[in-house]
């Protein structure tokens, strides 16, 4: 596994240069200094970046003697950050704590002992009565616990310009029930004299839009299959799933290889296109535009995925070999305490893991969000680490990315197919 992780590092690597400085202004961190944490993210721009400063602006709070390092490294999803960090892991040079998705990705870094068991801090703090059954299930591994999330978020939204699909005569307030539905109003859309309804962005993005339309096509139960090998990479429903996003990127903007999340998300919200299905995330980009939900924007559950919650949670590790184990332990303490979930998800747009958590707190969005967390069928993200681990992502983004430029669906199921295989077998 040691090997994986070194492979993925040379392939990706594009090098530390890329790291973040200080909040005091400083490179890294010391070693020798005991009252500072050096807290790896891809958090580096935008409402990510927001989000955490004012996360920094609580833990500052709560433990001001220890000085907050930033090491974050721009990119969307995490894809620079994570290779990134693969290359400190492989040198011994580990941050003391770091980013990553709850769920499979961190698959790896448990097999390779790179982070820590934190059970005894769940139960120091509690926190197995504050988070619910179901996300510790999710977290846990053999038994273990090795990371502490920040939030959730919901991979299965599409966010809906209000006043293109009205002056394309739809109503904006009512989803259609399945991708066929969906795919019939995108096409009024385009007769509208909106050129490309549906915008995407970047490889991830467009994994992200495929996952909800396996999630569509193949209901809850079929899609969780592909990861356990009980549903067929090969079987009629990815097929139909394949077919369908191949008819979905039809509707796309032809600039998408080159645009981040934000800027697919600013194309909805500038009225250049209809739809975007991205992560809860995308919340606090209309928010900070001036946008009010149910107004100017819309969401609803991807076309087919209602009653679907498609989870995925950024969380915090503690690695082996941290130069301030007791500071990243302090963060981790600040990340999961109810003031620290406040002050990050009401910027972040996303919602709290904790249950305690008052709604009245949160937006119309979020508030919905809750709502759908605590009753809907949960499944984990592709996109977002929860449901693959980080080199079968890494092979069907690649084939994704693939399809975009070759549209070729045989050949993206055959490289799915073999995706699956290389990671069951």
């Amino acid at each position: 596994m040691r090997k994986r992780m070194s492979i993925l590092a040379g392939a990706l690597a594009v090098g530390l240069a890329l790291t973040g400085c200080s909040s005091g202004g400083s490179g890294g961190s010391d070693p020798d200094n005991p009252d500072q944490v050096e807290v790896f993210t891809w958090w580096a721009s935008g409402s990510e970046k927001a989000g955490l400063d004012a996360l920094v602006e609580e833990f500052n709070s709560q433990y001001p003697d220890i000085e907050f390092i930033n090491a974050a490294v721009a990119g969307g999803a995490g894809s620079n950050a994570k290779a990134a960090l693969a290359s400190r892991l492989e040198s011994g040079n580990p941050p003391d704590t770091f980013q990553a998705h709850a769920g499979a990705e961190l698959s790896d870094y448990i097999a390779a002992e790179q982070i820590q068991d934190l059970s005894n801090l769940y139960d120091e703090l509690g926190l197995k009565d504050v988070f619910p059954a179901d996300l510790i299930e999710r977290l846990t591994v053999d038994g273990k616990i090795y990371s502490v999330p920040s939030n959730i978020h919901r991979a299965n939204v599409t966010w809906v310009n209000t006043e293109v699909l009205e002056s394309a005569g739809i109503d904006p307030m009512k989803a259609p029930e399945s991708i066929d539905a969906w795919i019939s109003d995108l096409q009024k859309v385009k007769d509208s004299g909106v050129d490309a309804p549906l915008a995407i962005g970047t490889e991830w993005t467009q994994m992200q839009l495929l996952e909800n339309v396996l999630i569509a096509d193949l209901g809850a139960e079929g899609y969780a299959g592909l990861w356990d090998g009980s549903t067929a990479w090969d079987s009629d429903g990815v097929k139909t799933a394949v077919d369908h996003y191949d008819q979905l990127m039809n509707f796309v903007n032809q600039d998408y290889a080159g645009l981040d999340w934000d800027a697919a998300s600013q194309i909805v919200i500038d009225g250049n296109a209809a739809y975007n299905v991205m992560g809860d995330w995308a919340e606090a980009a209309f928010t900070q535009a001036g946008q009010t939900w149910g107004t100017e924007y819309t969401t609803w559950p991807t076309p087919g995925t209602d009653g679907v919650f498609d989870f995925l949670a950024d969380s915090f590790t503690l690695p082996v070999g941290a130069p301030h184990e007791e500071a990243a332990t302090d963060w981790l303490t600040t990340i999961s305490s109810a003031e620290g979930q406040k002050a990050f998800n009401t910027v972040k747009g996303s919602i709290p893991a904790r249950t305690d958590a008052d709604p009245a707190d949160y937006g119309e969005y979020q508030q919905s969000a809750m709502e759908s967390f605590a009753n809907d069928t949960i499944v984990s993200s592709l996109a977002h680490g929860a449901a693959a681990p980080i080199a079968w992502s890494s092979d069907i983004s690649s084939a994704v990315g693939k399809f975009g430029s070759d549209r070729d669906k045989d050949a993206l199921i055959q490289a799915l197919v073999a995706a699956a295989e290389s990671a069951l077998s």
